[in-house]
């Protein structure tokens, strides 16, 4: 099987990355940062309902497959997707279409895919790829946060793709079979922007957007009186591993909207969302210096300022960046109007 010119593109994230190589692969050609944007990938949650090992749910981006289903919802496009109940079946169809010379986008289970150094392996089922070609026994992949492309087996890719527990991925194949000839930046991004603001500072929601950071931080200030300092202390570590160690993380996907932002400013020569990057930049920053501080008491190594109250202030300025940012961003898709 002759396996598809496909340029492999490293990433700091696996959707966002997978959403941007592929897009190229069709003609369209874009940066990680623009697929993230436009795909409206920027998001806060903090879920106590939702349990992650019997830990608040945090999470700092879009739902999974959120940026891809932005994509395949908009005019112009249209994405292939099936999921499968046999494998047998979910191994044929994705060998037909690498068969037809079409790059496949797959969502898999981490645990059991073996070029990952066993020490990065975890129970993470939503992780998206690109398989390329198949040769003999093995599958010729492009992981975006790999910085060349590898090779796996087709039985632990099967397996992969059948990962048990939650978001369990079920097969989920996925490519794009109508792109538009060109990307119109100006919809895209004004809708990508106004997407992202209706999460971060319209919902009446108090547990998503900057009414959640402001949330997670009483709940945070509180924990070691409620909690004790062991509990505290697992719940506090829970929340820098998701916003570290998760995909890039809540520091990570404000640097990744900064950068949006900034690319966004120069295809609309537009200074004002320079001014917008720089603002938000300055939040990544911020929410960098929570996870220091964190890290720092997570390990019994803390500073003398290192405290839950002072990790707390330091949350509400996250807060208050962000919902400066997005009212200004809201202005700007006023005056697009």
């Amino acid at each position: 099987m002759q396996p598809v010119d496909f340029t492999h593109s490293q990433s700091a994230h696996c959707e966002s990355g997978v959403c941007s190589n592929l897009l190229t692969h069709k003609g369209l050609p874009m940066s990680e940062a623009m697929a993230f944007g436009m795909g409206g990938g920027l998001f806060f949650g903090y879920l106590p309902f939702i349990r992650l090992h019997n830990l608040p749910l945090v999470t700092y981006r879009a739902a999974a497959g959120g940026i891809l289903k932005h994509f395949a919802n908009a005019p112009g496009f249209t994405m292939h997707q099936k999921q499968f109940r046999d494998k047998e079946q979910a191994v044929a169809e994705l060998d037909a279409a690498l068969a037809q010379s079409i790059p496949v986008g797959l969502q898999t289970g981490v645990f059991w895919l073996p070029y990952f150094p066993r020490a990065l392996r975890f129970h993470f089922n939503a992780h998206n790829l690109v398989v390329y070609g198949r040769e003999g026994d093995d599958y010729l992949v492009s992981d975006p946060v790999f910085p060349t492309p590898v090779r796996c087996p087709v039985a632990d890719m099967t397996r992969a793709r059948f990962a048990s527990g939650a978001l369990a991925p079920k097969g989920k194949m996925y490519y794009f079979t109508q792109t538009p000839q060109t990307i119109d930046h100006h919809h895209f991004i004004t809708e990508g922007i106004r997407f992202v603001c209706k999460l971060m500072i319209g919902s009446p929601f108090p547990l998503i957007g900057v009414k959640g950071i402001r949330f997670l931080a009483k709940r945070l200030e509180k924990w070691p009186h409620k909690l004790g300092k062991e509990r505290a202390d697992l719940h506090l570590g829970h929340v820098v591993r998701m916003q570290e160690e998760i995909g890039t993380g809540g520091g990570g996907f404000r640097f990744m909207y900064a950068a949006f932002l900034q690319e966004s400013a120069t295809l609309l020569q537009d200074p004002y969302l320079e001014q917008c990057a720089a603002l938000f930049t300055q939040s990544g920053d911020t929410w960098r210096a929570f996870a220091a501080s964190a890290a720092r008491v997570c390990k019994d190594r803390p500073r003398e300022e290192d405290t839950y109250q002072a990790m707390a202030a330091t949350l509400r300025e996250c807060a208050a960046k962000e919902e400066q940012v997005f009212s200004n961003l809201r202005t700007w898709l006023d005056d697009q109007q």
